[in-house]
């Protein structure tokens, strides 16, 4: 039987801290909802905007896989790993937090905020050395059909991680159908629309909507108007 969860847009928790304003799909930070947790092996989604100029000071990680899509403007990187680097629309940062890492993320521009993802997978693996990896997407590759971003695989496409995982964008024109097929047995798929209204097996979705669907072996996926929409396949018992 096939299982669902629906998390709409206004139901996120939110803070705003006048430099960051967070709405978080599940539990973080003062945001606590028990009945939100986490989607299997998905912990945190967060959709941030930090203002002009400002971010987020040095702060530690550990044992987690943190991946972060920007959606808009330039945001500025720097670890404990020594690596510094910007990432834009198209890019994919990815962290294995594993025994320690500190990092810093700042908006490296004065005159406009910046928008992206900040989403923790819960690692299949422990105390890793810390790892830090980011690429350029060509976001051709998602117009009309799913663009794999994240596996659990370093030699396939896009980032990886420790856990059985994978992400894909699509950028659908309004009418264009596909469908997804779920890789592993036990994972479910989190999709999330970052624009516009689309349908996964026939439930109505508009931007920032979240909807998690298990124990299916594939969804169906219908765009209503133009739309952009992630789906993140995780692990259900991990």
């Amino acid at each position: 039987m096939t299982n669902t969860v629906l998390h709409k847009a206004e139901t996120r928790g939110h803070a705003n801290h006048g430099w960051l304003n967070s709405m978080h799909t599940f539990s973080f930070a003062n945001y606590y909802n028990p009945q939100r947790m986490h989607f299997g092996a998905l912990r945190v989604l967060n959709d941030d905007t930090v203002e002009a100029g400002m971010g987020f000071d040095k702060h530690p990680h550990d044992n987690m896989e943190i991946v972060s899509i920007p959606l808009e403007g330039d945001l500025e990187h720097k670890d404990s790993m020594n690596n510094v680097s910007v990432i834009k629309y198209g890019d994919i940062q990815v962290m294995s937090a594993g025994t320690g890492i500190f990092h810093s993320e700042y908006n490296r521009n004065k005159d406009r905020r910046v928008k992206f993802l900040q989403i923790w997978v819960i690692p299949n693996k422990k105390n890793v050395t810390p790892r830090y990896d980011q690429i350029t997407l060509n976001i051709a590759d998602r117009h009309n059909k799913l663009q794999q971003i994240l596996s659990p695989n370093p030699d396939d496409a896009g980032v990886w991680i420790y856990q059985n995982a994978w992400f894909h964008l699509g950028l659908f024109d309004k009418g264009v159908s596909a469908d997804y097929q779920v890789k592993a047995n036990g994972n479910g798929v989190y999709a999330f629309v970052l624009s516009g209204d689309v349908t996964i097996n026939g439930q109505a979705l508009k931007a920032r909507d979240g909807y998690g669907i298990w124990d299916v072996d594939k969804i169906d996926i219908h765009a209503v108007s133009d739309t952009e929409f992630l789906l993140m396949e995780v692990p259900m018992i991990f």
